[in-house]
């Protein structure tokens, strides 16, 4: 007989997960954004060069089609509010293949919420208060900060963001001890900002305190927007609690040219690199052509946030059954 047939998580924490799935939907059910469900299956993967996918073959005789497990509700959310439905969230499981550790597990439960007529700065105090709701009674935090990417990154590193120098990146990577950085990263400026922020300046984000990093450079743009008053940062915001990343938001891209023309780099990105290839989502692409509204977007692991709830080391002792017991 197998010995470890049992779920890892204790009864507290399945109480735990219990408790802030309903504290969710309680919050948004105030607020009068619909709680919607969107398939797991998908025949658009996304492009994001930093993601790999689960794919499975859908047999209907005489075809057989590639599918792919979705790496986010994203995209079929957006098709939501292109057709009017308002704001919007849903608690969805997630996939992402390759990701396993401390903080990762390949499938994982995601809350995402769209908020119509909300601009960054709207989105980023409703984070706020969400999150305050969800640790209140359970951990006291001090009060919420907000840096720009730009100002926390000079802060720590002495290197502005937005300019890439490649002497200046490799001197910081061999002044703080990972020379590998450049090797690594080489010519190419996003990954130097993704290796130096997370291996330099996120470690010591929201010291027991909600933390929003916004304004980051355009280079990571993703699906955000560029900022209409300064054209080298986007309107995109990251949620940090005591180092940990639990959250990405956007002041979400409309524009349906501008958004395949990034698909299209993001794919050839991923050839030249030797990723994993993936499929555009013209479903997306129609929606946004017909319309998407003005809105903000907020997506957060529900499994990291239970970590912090529950002062787990791993999220592994969150989760009833992590992949090595799945």
């Amino acid at each position: 007989m197998l010995k470890d047939w049992q779920p890892i998580c204790s009864k507290d924490v399945l109480r735990l997960r219990a408790q802030v799935l309903a504290d969710i939907r309680y919050f948004f059910s105030e607020r009068a954004v619909l709680e919607v469900e969107t398939p797991l299956l998908s025949h658009g993967s996304g492009t994001d060069p930093q993601l790999d996918f689960f794919t499975t073959e859908f047999g209907f005789p005489p075809s057989r089609d590639t599918l792919f497990l979705q790496t986010s509700p994203e995209f079929a959310m957006k098709r939501l509010l292109a057709s009017g439905s308002g704001c919007i969230y849903q608690i969805c499981k997630a996939f992402r293949n390759g990701e396993s550790g401390r903080f990762h597990n390949p499938e994982f439960t995601m809350l995402e919420w769209y908020r119509v007529g909300f601009t960054l700065p709207e989105l980023m105090n409703e984070i706020s208060e969400l999150l305050t709701i969800l640790f209140k009674g359970r951990k006291d935090l001090n009060s919420p900060q907000r840096f720009s990417y730009q100002d926390i990154f000079l802060r720590d590193t002495g290197l502005n963001p937005l300019i890439f120098s490649y002497p200046d990146y490799c001197d910081y990577a061999q002044s703080v001890g990972t020379p590998e950085a450049v090797g690594l990263c080489g010519y190419d400026h996003g990954l130097w900002l993704d290796f130096i922020f997370s291996h330099h300046i996120q470690p010591s984000l929201g010291q027991n305190a909600i933390c929003m990093i916004y304004g980051y450079p355009a280079c990571q743009s993703s699906l955000a927007r560029i900022n209409q008053d300064n054209s080298e940062i986007t309107d995109r915001v990251e949620v940090f609690i005591n180092g940990i990343e639990l959250g990405n938001g956007y002041y979400e891209l409309t524009d349906a040219q501008e958004q395949c023309a990034r698909f299209d780099q993001e794919i050839i990105y991923r050839q030249e690199k030797k990723r994993p290839s993936a499929v555009k989502d013209e479903y997306l692409i129609a929606a946004l052509e017909e319309g998407l509204p003005e809105c903000s977007g907020m997506s957060i692991g529900l499994d990291r946030l239970l970590m912090l709830l529950a002062s787990s080391e791993t999220i592994n002792n969150v989760l009833n059954f992590p992949v090595t017991r799945a």
